[in-house]
């Protein structure tokens, strides 16, 4: 835990996705300045205009010797402005305003917008891991396979929230094929079929599904979930056990912890980093920066 000295006003800037999660935010500077302690903060208000805005944001809120910095948006605009923060010694906020809010479920922030802001007045600091995969950062989870395929299939659908994962999910989930993987996790190598891989820094997706549900972000860990091929009827029961944070109790489940993890795959395609899709190669690693994003929680 670190105390931030409140003797001085600090600079806060708050950016702010204004169409995450589907939700309007034109009224969110008169929200967020009815519930900050004017004793302790001098507030600026930043909207994003377009995919990768946050993280210029946020680089010229650093330039301009910003205190803290907050991220109002779901876990892709965490991605933005933490992959700006992290390392550089300066305080992040989270004001969760997403689809999922994965990152911001695992720190117990307030899913109210109003207590979230209020929940920045503490003041207080806490350290959590990081994670980089082929150079991209992310803090919740990253994957590839079935999520990967839903993730670029939701960044191009039009509607949002979790209704938009459920029917993503239906439209997907009878032609996926699963995929042949190696893996080598802190020298330990395993080749596995897996249904889909995710590299879990947090215990969720997000709206409390639990994919491994002892992950923590404070442990210098990353969780790999193999999640194995599984028969459709079982389909019921693995959602079941993501929102009953038993999935890791499933025999189609492996958990593999560590900290440096290679994979290696058949063929280039979708993975995805807190949800945002990207193609890549054959060849994946990734590694944790345990301890490097200081975030209020």
């Amino acid at each position: 835990m670190l105390p931030i000295a409140a003797t001085l006003k600090k600079h806060i800037v708050f950016i702010i996705n204004p169409i995450s999660g589907g939700k309007h935010k034109a009224n969110f500077p008169k929200l967020a300045n009815e519930q900050l302690d004017k004793q302790c903060f001098l507030p600026v208000y930043r909207f994003t205009d377009a995919p990768g805005h946050g993280s210029q944001l946020a680089a010229e809120a650093l330039a301009d010797g910003a205190d803290i910095v907050v991220a109002v948006g779901g876990d892709g605009t965490i991605n933005e402005v933490g992959s700006v923060m992290e390392g550089s010694g300066k305080i992040m906020g989270i004001v969760p305003c997403g689809s999922g809010n994965g990152l911001a479920r695992a720190l117990k922030i307030p899913m109210s917008r109003q207590k979230a802001v209020n929940r920045l007045n503490t003041m207080q600091a806490y350290a959590i891991d990081s994670g980089v995969l082929n150079g991209k950062k992310f803090f919740n989870m990253a994957g590839m396979g079935f999520d990967a395929r839903i993730s670029a299939r939701f960044a191009k659908g039009e509607k949002r929230g979790l209704g938009g994962y459920i029917t993503n999910t239906l439209a997907e989930i009878k032609k996926y094929q699963p995929e042949n993987y190696i893996l080598n996790v802190d020298g330990l190598n395993v080749e596995r079929r897996a249904f889909m891989l995710s590299i879990a820094n947090s215990s969720q997706y997000g709206n409390n599904a639990h994919v491994s549900p002892t992950a923590t972000v404070k442990d210098g860990l990353l969780d790999v979930c193999i999640i194995k091929p599984f028969p459709l009827y079982e389909f019921p029961a693995m959602v079941t056990r993501m929102f009953t944070k038993t999935a890791d109790k499933s025999r189609y489940v492996e958990i593999i912890k560590g900290k440096d993890i290679k994979i290696s795959r058949q063929s280039e395609g979708p993975v995805h980093v807190d949800g945002e899709p990207y193609i890549m190669g054959t060849e994946i690693n990734v590694q944790v920066k345990p301890a490097s994003l200081l975030v209020i929680s």
